[in-house]
């Protein structure tokens, strides 16, 4: 997203047919700042679309020896009563030239509202989407507070060709999953960032 609270904009009628709703990065999507923004987010949003690039970030941290990483639970209609396979790095469509770890930290900043955890940061490689969407992914240790969430919104006519334009969160809430939990609930492209995490890491010794 573009700025917060100015939200954007997408005409349901491109998705009769696609058996999931797409996220706010779909095709016709309009970005605040004004300009046209295509498939680029969540997994499944939009199978014909170009081939796009998105940059992402997790944040993880360790409790009681436990290794957790943030996810958001994807927002829309189609969303909300779904669960397994439903969540998502925080993570949206680059801007032409922009770097990629700049262009995950706007995104982290844009989709919950607050900025990401300063600190060093592990590059997780790239990954493509079911859809054929690259991801490229960083990880930063740190801490955020799920109740903090601000979340960015997009606009969407729904029920489609009801008339009737409705504003969702991009993600509509944030919890710290184990690896494993986790590992169940995100989208299934984004499952190999996590096992690229858990080896990256940096390992605390303990006394």
């Amino acid at each position: 997203m573009r700025g917060r609270g100015r939200g954007r904009t997408w005409d349901a009628h491109a998705i009769q047919d696609v058996p999931r709703e797409p996220d706010a990065d779909a095709p016709g999507v309009q970005r605040s700042a004004g300009r046209l923004r295509r498939c680029g987010g969540h997994e499944g949003c939009c199978d014909t679309a170009p081939v796009t690039t998105s940059a992402g970030l997790v944040v993880f941290r360790e409790l009681d020896g436990v290794l957790q990483v943030l996810l958001g639970h994807m927002g829309g209609p189609y969303w909300a009563r779904k669960d397994e396979r439903a969540w998502s790095i925080p993570k949206g469509e680059l801007d032409e030239g922009e770097d990629p770890l700049a262009g995950a930290r706007r995104e982290f900043a844009e989709e919950l509202g607050h900025a990401p955890p300063d600190g060093p940061v592990l590059e997780l490689g790239e990954i493509r989407q079911r859809s054929g969407k690259r991801v490229v992914a960083f990880a930063v240790e740190g801490d955020f507070d799920p109740a903090l969430m601000a979340p960015g919104t997009f606009e969407l006519e729904w029920p489609p060709r009801s008339g009737r334009r409705q504003v969702f969160p991009e993600l509509d809430r944030v919890a710290w999953f184990d690896l494993e939990t986790a590992m169940g609930k995100v989208v299934q492209g984004q499952a190999e960032l996590l096992d690229r995490l858990a080896v990256a890491r940096p390992r605390r010794t303990r006394v």
